[in-house]
């Protein structure tokens, strides 16, 4: 069994993700719940932070609050269009980011409002797709050049993990530095 260091802890604070972990229709459910509550859930670990605070970054040697919610906002964006894609193709390759330098560009230096904008749009949208899918179309299929060929149930699930995995690095942050 892998130790888990304290630069682990900052890193994943809710650990891993584990893309063979079985989905239960229950986790299944919670997943777009996750989703459908996640631009509500970023904007109250943000409430009330100042610029400075910002600013910080959640560890040593990882993004700012501004780069992190603006790379959820980023991310979350490629993750309508890959699911709409493995809702419309067989097996569709999606394509991946740099998301580290995407991190450093000029936008993720602005205020976060317009991030949490296309959050809320985008959850929004993607909720009221979930919510419509069959059993079928959570099995269906896509493929991704690093982790490889998967289901929609998995990036599901992804998602929801990716988005609560962020949320805990403010959240933490937040804690560790005593920010109410």
């Amino acid at each position: 069994m892998a130790s888990t260091t304290a630069t682990d802890n900052l890193r994943y604070p809710i650990g891993e993700f584990d893309k063979s972990a079985p989905i239960s229709a229950e986790q299944r459910s919670a997943n777009i719940v996750a989703i459908r509550d996640l631009p509500a859930a970023v904007e109250a670990a943000v409430s009330g932070l100042d610029d400075s605070q910002m600013d910080t970054e959640y560890r040593p040697g990882g993004w700012t609050v501004r780069q992190t919610v603006h790379h959820i906002a980023d991310s979350h964006l490629n993750s309508f269009c890959r699911f709409k894609l493995a809702m419309t193709e067989d097996v569709p390759t999606i394509r991946p980011y740099a998301e580290e330098l995407w991190a450093e560009l000029a936008d993720s230096k602005l205020a976060i409002d317009s991030s949490l904008a296309i959050m809320r749009g985008v959850h929004h949208r993607l909720h009221t797709l979930l919510e419509a899918m069959s059993e079928n179309d959570f099995a269906r299929r896509l493929k991704h050049p690093e982790m490889g060929e998967f289901t929609i149930e998995v990036l599901l699930a992804f998602y929801a993990w990716h988005g609560a995995h962020h949320v805990a690095h403010i959240t933490r942050l937040r804690e560790r530095n005593g920010w109410r």
